[in-house]
Parts: structure tokens; sequence; C-alpha cells
């Protein structure tokens, strides 16, 4: 049988948005692999609001 638990469920929220004052959020959510990436994530994402690509940082 597998072992349950390396696969986890993240938030990514947007730092450029949180820091300009605008009003809402951009958030994603996703899974990773706590084996292969220990770490938090940080990925290049879209961004409705603001209208480009922004880095989007995993929150707790």
């Amino acid at each position: 049988m597998a072992k349950k638990g390396n696969r986890v469920q993240v938030i990514l929220e947007c730092t450029e948005h949180k820091n300009s004052g605008q009003p809402g959020t951009s958030r994603y959510v996703t899974t990773k692999n706590r084996k292969n990436t220990p770490d938090r994530m940080e990925i290049k994402k879209f961004n409705p609001i603001l209208k480009k690509y922004t880095i989007h940082k995993e929150i707790k």
C-alpha cells in the first residue's frame, strides 16, 4: 500500500498585490510534493486584478 501524506494542498498568494493597497487578493490553490519541495513555493502566476504576471508565494 502507498504511504499517505507526501502530497499536500497549498495556497499561493500574490506579493505585489498585497503591497499595492488595492482591494481584493489574487490566490491560487495547488498541490506540492513535500519530499521534492520541502521549502515554500514561489511561482510566477497571472494576477487578473493587476492584469500581469506576478510572483505568488506559499502562505500557511
